[in-house]
């Protein structure tokens, strides 16, 4: 089994934007799950889709969960 890499996902901004860190590394902003998984595709995970992201437990997500997208 490959271990991922810790991910954190972290509250809105002012715009409903969420940065998204991938082992100590800021990845960049999401503004959607798709968004998400995007940048953790760019990251090595190309499988990765939004089911992946809203279930798995490799992803700490501060300041509310997967449906929170507002400030």
């Amino acid at each position: 089994m490959v271990s991922a890499p810790p991910v954190i996902v972290y509250p809105p901004d002012e715009t409903g934007g969420r940065r998204v860190r991938v082992d100590g590394e800021v990845l960049g902003r999401a503004y959607t799950l798709r968004d998400v998984a995007g940048l953790l595709q760019e990251a090595g995970l190309q499988d990765w889709d939004e089911m992946d992201v809203v279930r798995s437990p490799l992803i700490e997500w501060r300041g509310g969960g997967p449906d929170v997208w507002q400030p």
